[in-house]
C-alpha cells in the first residue's frame, strides 16, 4: 500500500501537470485530450487518498480462516493442550 505522502505527492504533480497544459494549446486537440486524463487522474488520487488503508485490508480478514475450517483449530488446540509449545530444550552436550 502506497504511503499518504506519496498519494499526497503524486495527486500534486498530476494537478501542476493539468494546470500547465490548461494553458497551452497543442495541435489535434492533444491539449483538451491530456487534460481529460489528467482530470480522471486526479480523480482517482483523490479516491485513494480517502480510503483507510486498514479498511482495504480489513476487507480480507477471515477468508483464509474460512477455507480452513473448524477441524484445523481444533486440531491446532489440541496440540497446545498436549505439547505446550515454546522453545525446545537445548543439548546437554558442549562443543
Amino acid at each position: 500500500m502506497p504511503k499518504r505522502n506519496d498519494l499526497k505527492s503524486l495527486r500534486n504533480l498530476i494537478g501542476e501537470a493539468q494546470n500547465l497544459l490548461s494553458t497551452t494549446t497543442l495541435p489535434e486537440g492533444r491539449s483538451q485530450r491530456a487534460h481529460e486524463l489528467l482530470t480522471a487522474a486526479v480523480a482517482l488520487a483523490d479516491d485513494l487518498l480517502e480510503q483507510s488503508p486498514a479498511a482495504t485490508l480489513g476487507a480480507k480478514g477471515g477468508k483464509v480462516t474460512a477455507k480452513r475450517g473448524s477441524d484445523y483449530f481444533r486440531k491446532i488446540a489440541a496440540k497446545r493442550k498436549t505439547f505446550g509449545g515454546g522453545r525446545p530444550p537445548k543439548d546437554s552436550k558442549i562443543n
